[in-house]
Order: C-alpha cells, then structure tokens, then sequence
C-alpha cells in the first residue's frame, strides 16, 4: 500500500464524546472521577504503550547538567548551582507542559469509503480539546492500515524464520503520520486527512497507533498508544476487458418490463413533480386529489439481461493472482452492466442469486467480493440465504455468465459456452 499525508487542517466544534472516541479527554464527562492521587499515579506510572523519550536536544540537555552538576560540586560556586538549577527546572517544566497539552485531549477515526484497490481513499482523524483554558499545540498522529488476515509466506522447502515472518507481515502494512501543525482552542476541534492507496482487496484494519508531541521545547517526546480501530472493506480492483457480449448472449428476455424506472408503456410509479419533467407526465387527477404536482413514472424496458455467477472453487483457481483478477472482473462486469441496466442478479455458485435492483445491491456484491477467498462458497461471517424459486423462474431466461481460467494468468467469461468477455 501507498499512503500520503495532505497538509489541509479543518477546525471544526465537534460533538460530545462517543463509544468511538478514544484519548485522555474521552472520559471527560466524568471529571469528578479525577483525583490528585491518580493525577500523581499516572505521571509516576503511565499507562501500558505511553511513553516519554528524550531527544537528542533532551540528551544534550542532560549531559550539560551533568558536567555543570560535576563543576559545582567541585568547585562550590554558587552560580554553578544556580544554573544547574535552571536546567533542571527547563526539563520539569518541559514535562509538566507536555502533559498538560495532551491532558483534555480525544480522538478518533473516520475512514471515508468506499475502499477500493488501487484507488486513493481518505482516512479523516477528528480531534477534540476539551479543556477550558488550554489550548493544544504541536501533535502528530501514527497511522496503519494492515489485512485482517495476513498471507502467511511460502516456506519454500525449509522452516521459516521469525524474522522473515515478520520481514513478510511488513509488506504488508502502510503507515503514515499527520501532523496538526496549528494549535487546538479549548472547547475546539480539528479533522486531519490521511491520504492512503490500498494495494490488494479485502478486509483491512484502520489503526491510530499513537499520539505524539514535541512540545513545549523540544526536550522530550512524549508518545501515547491508543486502541482506536476501525475495519473497512477494500473492493476489488478494476480492470480493463474486452467484451464481446452481443455474439453470445440471446435475446429470450426482450420486451419484457422490469421494475426500474424508464420509458416504457407500463406504469411503475407516480412520484413529486421536479423541475424539467415533461408536462406530459403529469398525472392531473392525482395532483388535484393530493395538492401538489405528481407525474407518472413508468417502467423500463429490458433488454439482454446478465446474470453473474462466479464459482470460487480452489481446485479451479489454485494460482492466488488469477483468482485475485477473477474478483477484479466479476465487480467491474458488475458495474458496467449494471451501469448498462443489463445487470440482473449476482450470485456465487451453489448459493441462492440476489437481484440487483438498485446501487446499494452492486455494493453488496462488491461487498462479498471483498470477503471472498478462494475454496469458499460464500463469504465468511455471510448467512446462507433461502433459494427464491420465485426469482430463479424470472431469470431463468437471462444470460448466465460464468469464469473460468485463460491460460496461466487470464480469465475469461462465458455466455451459453461461449466466450464473452476476457481479461
């Protein structure tokens, strides 16, 4: 995966804290819960993944006390003490301002979809400031995207590593950071964007790693791990084919009506009235009953109709890049035909096929799509659905296209045993 960091920053009032907000301020609501006792215990004992380095700046700093710690000693000047002092008060001050900007302070994570391969996406992460006084100054943020599940490598005739186990999961992440490079006010909030490109398809975990921050001076980075999280579904990449479907599909469906809207002869629907439909659809006794402008909508006219049926068998498709391009396929031919009105129904072999009647059902597909793997008939944690005969007996005049491998890295589709489309 690629990802990239875009510099725009939003300053928005965001709303109250939720089950997906994460971060010190998250259990803001609760401020009688804070104690100066736990205030102490969490400075002396932090919590697991927060973490408080010094920077070179910070190392530079503490090696000048030392030998102006060693001088005074040595020599009993006053002065000598005086300015170890300041030093020492430089670094406690730095720690005490560090952890009041991140004091308040909440989070979380927006992933914008839909996710496709090899398509930039946005992953938005909101900030809130919920103290009175302070502002925030100064943060950024380490992001992740990694596969749910990870291919494991191949091992190739020996026993694996765990370095190289490790070495091979790292191909597989994308991370990034973002920085809020102006400050927070108090009682305000912020939306920064991470700009991230999926390379494969699947289910991908969005992670907020960290927190971190340089401020007030530098000395110290102090680091906060966070548990916020959220899956995305990344859908097949699309890919150029070449179509030839008018040779093998027939013309059994013809003049039927189909319930999407269109300009057909039957009736489907009467609707509002917008601007720029023709006066002729109106529909007067309607309008005068109701008392306000209502047209008619009347159904389509069908033509070819498609049926996609994808067979995910392991023994036909034993090579993981031609089953990754078989996915690619059945969701472009997918969207095309069903941008076409040719699309009918989806469905895998050996499971009930669903009808494809608006945008939200081809999502679905592209959905299943995601989550499919090779040697399963459906996708994981998806219901097996009752077979509608109803629906099999409407389309049982439709086109059924079906894949199968070309050669050692194509595939094809066919139409009635013949080859309609390739790629």
């Amino acid at each position: 995966m690629h990802a990239s960091a875009m510099n725009s920053v939003a300053h928005t009032t965001l709303p109250s804290p939720g089950p997906d907000w994460h971060g010190p301020g998250a259990g803001a609501s609760r401020r009688e819960d804070i104690t100066w006792h736990r205030v102490l215990w969490a400075i002396v004992f932090p919590k697991k993944r927060h973490r408080i380095s010094l920077t070179v700046p910070g190392l530079f700093l503490m090696a000048l006390a030392l030998g102006i710690g060693m001088a005074a000693y040595n020599t009993a000047s006053n002065i000598l003490f005086i300015t170890l002092s300041l030093l020492l008060a430089c670094l406690l001050l730095s720690g005490l301002l560090s952890w009041f900007n991140f004091m308040g302070l909440s989070w979380r994570l927006r992933p914008q979809g839909p996710w496709r391969a090899g398509h930039e996406t946005i992953v938005t992460v909101e900030v809130r400031n919920t103290k009175r006084w302070l502002p925030t100054y100064s943060l950024w943020f380490e992001l992740a995207t990694q596969p749910r599940r990870i291919p494991e490598p191949e091992p190739l005739g020996r026993e694996l590593k765990m370095r190289e186990i490790l070495a091979a999961a790292e191909k597989h992440l994308t991370r990034g950071r973002v920085h809020l490079r102006e400050r927070v006010e108090a009682g305000g909030g912020a939306a920064l964007e991470w700009v991230v490109k999926p390379s494969r398809r699947g289910e991908v975990l969005v992670e907020l790693a960290s927190v971190g921050s340089l401020f007030p001076f530098g000395f110290l980075r102090k680091n906060l791990g966070t548990d916020a999280r959220q899956p995305v579904l990344v859908w097949p990449a699309q890919v150029e084919y070449e179509w030839t479907g008018g040779v093998a599909a027939h013309s059994g469906t013809q003049g039927q009506r189909t319930a999407r809207a269109g300009t057909g002869d039957d009736l489907l629907a009467l609707r509002k009235y917008q601007l720029g439909d023709s006066h002729r659809l109106i529909h007067w006794k309607a309008s005068a009953r109701l008392g306000q402008m209502m047209v008619r909508q009347f159904a389509a006219e069908s033509h070819d109709g498609f049926v996609l049926s994808l067979d995910a068998s392991a023994d036909l498709w034993p090579r993981p890049e031609q089953f990754e391009l078989l996915c690619s396929l059945a969701g472009t031919m997918a969207e095309d035909l069903f941008a076409a009105g040719r699309l009918k129904a989806v469905g895998l072999a050996g499971a009930p096929w669903r009808e494809t009647r608006r945008l939200r059902d081809v999502e679905a597909w592209l959905d299943d799509l995601a989550r499919l793997e090779a040697g399963r008939a459906n996708p994981p944690d998806e219901p097996q659905l009752g077979r509608d005969d109803s629906l099999h007996r409407r389309n049982q005049n439709h086109n059924v296209i079906t894949f199968a491998p070309d050669g050692a890295r194509g595939v094809a589709a066919f139409v009635n045993g013949r080859k309609t489309a390739s790629a």
